[in-house]
């Protein structure tokens, strides 16, 4: 093991003497946290939903703050202020060491391309859309609270939950302190060009204490193209936005796994942040429709035809106490209005502490509260789902995150 971790460095540093134009860096975050639920579905008894308190180790990718991941990113210099450029990022269970993103290697990103700082970059491979770009830094996600702040089930994608397979992206350089990206996903599907692909435009502006962004995405057969990009992903007869479980077995996403059958998903997303000199507020608003239900792209066990509506208004604070301790809150409303005209209401309050014990080291604590009603897309009595954990049995859920976060 020692001569391979030599002989590593020893061609490292071959590399950086023949080439000192080029540059390899390896980054990474480890970040288990322990986590409390105070209702997780287990089941269902005699037709109701049934469920329990739980306790659990987990990595912060489906939990708490940054989520575990390393990865390489790279750059050459080609001249005439061209570079070429690549990114490999592996997300994985800090608290057993599966790999995450559905088992997939380099689930995260995976993507090389051309850089230059005065035509911008394009970027062919796996790739966030341009929500992911410029609303949801805007959010309590990539800010302090982690995954357990995207919005219910994160239906809209703020959590960057679906990344786009075989996409092309162009961002433009900064022109005071506006820039701007497109993405096109091909849907891969001979004779068809339209089904399965996914775009993406987004616009973002950073000046002194403002901060703004908006961003559209359209996606021709979601369930195939938005929600299908991971290796545990099956055709058009899985459902592959959730599931609706069973006597043993718990729902999965079930604010949106009724519309699965949809045609198009389309998200737009907008949001704006003012920094003082300690406070931040901010707010961030998204409107997702899943147009064309009963369409050939997923299951549609309910019959279901016409579209769905969800909005999403979240309102959000940060405080910075000491240079070492940051205080966040923020309120989410989420309005389903259901194909039916009868869907449901979620509210979710969130609060968090962050502290610094180095540069790259820190503790945290993140909460939850989220209190549902009306009817979900499965056609029931709506429960509480806070994201990327097992929804509750019941009208409300209340979720506990204690982590520890390193960088490299």
């Amino acid at each position: 093991m020692k001569k391979f971790g030599m002989s590593v460095a020893l061609a490292t540093l071959t590399i950086g003497a023949a080439n000192a134009q080029s540059s390899v860096t390896l980054y990474g975050v480890i970040d288990p946290d322990i986590v409390f639920v105070n209702n997780a579905q287990t089941g269902r008894s005699g037709g109701q939903l049934t469920g329990k308190q739980q306790y659990s180790m987990m990595d912060a990718t489906t939990s708490a703050y940054f989520g575990s991941r390393f990865g390489l990113r790279g750059a050459e210099d080609l001249g005439g202020g061209m570079s070429a450029i690549f990114a490999l990022e592996n997300g994985f269970n800090a608290a057993n060491g599966t790999l995450g993103q559905g088992g997939l290697l380099f689930g995260r990103q995976a993507f090389v391309g051309l850089s230059s700082a005065s035509l911008g970059r394009a970027t062919f491979g796996r790739q966030y859309s341009s929500l992911w770009d410029f609303v949801s830094p805007l959010a309590i996600i990539t800010q302090w609270a982690g995954y357990i702040g995207s919005h219910p089930d994160d239906l809209d994608n703020i959590g960057g939950t679906n990344r786009q397979n075989s996409s092309v992206k162009y961002a433009t350089p900064v022109w005071n302190g506006v820039s701007a990206n497109a993405m096109y996903s091909m849907g891969g599907v001979s004779g068809n060009f339209a089904q399965n692909q996914v775009w993406s435009v987004g616009v973002g502006y950073t000046g002194g204490p403002v901060r703004l962004g908006v961003a559209f995405v359209n996606a021709f057969d979601p369930n195939i193209s938005m929600f299908g990009s991971t290796a545990t992903a099956g055709g058009v007869t899985t459902n592959n936005l959730g599931s609706l479980g069973s006597a043993t077995t718990a729902q999965r996403n079930p604010i949106i796994a009724g519309y699965a059958s949809a045609h198009r998903q389309q998200i737009f997303g907008a949001g704006g942040s003012y920094a003082f000199s300690r406070a931040t507020l901010g707010v961030v608003y998204t409107n997702t429709r899943f147009v064309g239900l009963g369409g050939s792209s997923g299951p549609n066990p309910f019959g279901y035809t016409g579209s769905s509506t969800i909005t999403n208004i979240e309102a959000n604070a940060s405080y910075q106490v000491t240079p070492s301790v940051t205080l966040g809150a923020a309120y989410t409303f989420t309005k389903d209005d259901g194909p039916n005209n009868q869907g449901a209401r979620y509210q979710q309050v969130t609060a968090g502490i962050h502290y610094l014990l180095s540069k790259r080291t820190d503790v945290y604590m993140v909460g939850a509260y989220q209190h549902a009603s009306g009817t979900n897309s499965l056609g029931q009595a709506a429960v509480a789902s806070v994201a990327g954990l097992t929804p509750s049995a019941r009208s409300q859920q209340v979720v506990d995150t204690i982590g520890i976060a390193h960088r490299f």
